[in-house]
């Protein structure tokens, strides 16, 4: 990801993160592919999924990859003053990590019964250490310097990959661009000052263009031998083609910004050939779902605001990526939020035409904490009941009132969810809109309970209300929805 905060994980909104969001929601580029077309609004049905930050810096329970950067944020900053020695340490993590309790299965079979549709995990971060075999590096979780590389499922990404499809799940492929253990993007000729590649690409062309060979070939081999990928996620906006007048104008802007005059991050063309490189993956994975974050263009096939909602439906597809509890990564006694947080977001969302992807984090081990499973059987009790509420729905406005989120099939059967208050367990005694109205010879049922409720008009909207028994008795917790069976006119 972006950014990760340990202590305030609840809370977390990189700047960064949202200003490229808030350019991506006026520059979307619809993709052309007709198959990329089909399988997009497929996606949107989905609704939920289940994001999965995993590396050897599980092993210190720290924020991933963002200590061996050089830029100063307190979320990042390293516990040695030395950083030479700093980083050699969190490379030699390669050697210690043995994870010999992955059991992916297990994972998968939890996220199906939530109602997850989809994964996406985390095949590299930004540190270069690879969860996947690749041929084109030796700092890899299947390198003989690696412990784990004699388990049977050493091969982790596959392992992944494999048991969530047997479970009936999507599949996508986490991948940062920028890698901070090769030599083609941080050169050791040269100090980090940042986040961005270390030299100038265009003063040492031939040195970047084995950066770009490299991220194609490794990218490709995710592509060829890993089964069918639905969605390739590509991290690290930064690696993107700039022009140099988008250079100055950046530049401007960020030195306007900053009182001192002190530019913090340098924005370099990091150009990668995006369009041969899809291109190219997507004749082996034809209708391939890309998504270049924070890089808007026909690449960015969706976009994904990171750790926030949108307080506004969005005219493109999109999915908000939430931390569940703890980090992005794996922490010590990480607070997970609680079924009726989940719940609520994940309403919120839908019902602004988005998708959730909640982010669970493996310990160094390879399990899931408690708490994790935890949160995600309440999630999925709650999604046997409604998720007709949930899958294939669209927007309708107003979206939302009070507490009432709407969502609506494309027959017309429109959702009212009721979303509960922390600590509420029973239902109120009406619940209403104002700018909605059934049909005349429209039915109201609470799902869960198949009874029938009385409902009347209310201006331009209508009131149900909700009988003493039901909601004494109430089919689940933390938010109760209301079909419609149609609306007026």
């Amino acid at each position: 990801m972006k950014k990760g905060s340990i202590l305030l994980c609840g809370l977390m909104v990189g700047l960064a993160t949202t200003l490229w969001a808030q350019h991506d929601e006026q520059h979307y580029v619809p993709d052309s592919d007709p198959l990329v077309r089909q399988k997009l609004q497929k996606w949107q049905d989905l609704k939920f999924g289940l994001l999965m930050h995993w590396g050897a810096y599980s092993q210190w329970g720290i924020v991933e990859s963002w200590s061996i950067c050089s830029e100063d944020e307190g979320w990042c900053r390293r516990n040695l003053d030395d950083y030479t020695a700093y980083k050699a340490k969190y490379e030699a993590l390669k050697t210690t990590f043995n994870p010999t309790q992955f059991d992916p299965g297990k994972w998968a079979r939890a996220a199906r019964k939530a109602g997850m549709k989809y994964v996406v995990f985390t095949t590299k971060h930004h540190d270069g250490f690879c969860m996947f075999d690749s041929k084109l590096t030796d700092y890899k979780v299947t390198d003989p310097g690696c412990p784990f590389h004699r388990h049977a499922r050493a091969n982790i990404a596959k392992e992944v990959f494999d048991a969530f499809r047997a479970e009936g799940l999507w599949t996508g492929a986490y991948f940062s661009k920028p890698d901070w253990h090769c030599p083609y993007y941080w050169w050791p000729n040269f100090a980090t000052p940042d986040r961005n590649v270390n030299y100038d690409p265009d003063a040492y062309p031939k040195r970047w263009e084995k950066f770009i060979d490299f991220t194609h070939g490794q990218i490709l081999e995710l592509m060829s031998d890993y089964g069918p990928m639905d969605i390739l996620w590509l991290d690290g906006g930064w690696v993107a083609k700039k022009s140099p007048e988008q250079i100055r104008q950046a530049y401007e802007s960020r030195l306007n910004d900053s009182p001192s005059g002190f530019v913090k991050a340098r924005v370099v063309n990091q150009d990668i050939r995006m369009g041969e490189l899809v291109a190219k993956a997507r004749a082996k994975q034809p209708g391939l779902i890309v998504v270049d974050r924070a890089v808007p263009g026909p690449y960015q096939n969706y976009l994904t605001p990171e750790n926030r909602v949108p307080d506004k439906t969005l005219p493109f597809p999109w999915e908000s990526c939430i931390i569940a509890g703890g980090g992005w990564s794996w922490v010590h006694n990480a607070r997970y939020n609680s079924p009726t947080q989940v719940i609520g977001t994940l309403v919120d969302i839908v019902s602004k035409g988005g998708n959730l992807l909640l982010n669970i984090a493996p310990d160094p081990n390879g399990l899931w904490d408690p708490g994790a499973y935890e949160l995600l059987e309440q999630v999925g009790d709650w999604i046997e009941v409604n998720g007709e509420a949930i899958y294939a729905t669209q927007p309708i406005e107003p979206y939302k009132e009070g507490r009432v989120c709407l969502t609506r099939k494309k027959d017309g059967t429109l959702y009212a969810i009721y979303l509960a208050e922390e600590g509420q367990t029973r239902p109120p005694a009406e619940i209403g809109l104002s700018t909605l109205q059934p049909s005349d010879k429209a039915t109201v049922v609470m799902l869960g309970t198949g009874t029938e409720l009385a409902w009347k008009k209310a201006g331009e909207g209508f009131r149900v209300t909700i009988p003493a028994a039901v909601r004494d008795n109430p089919p689940c917790r933390h938010a109760w929805v209301f079909r419609v069976s149609s609306l007026s006119k």
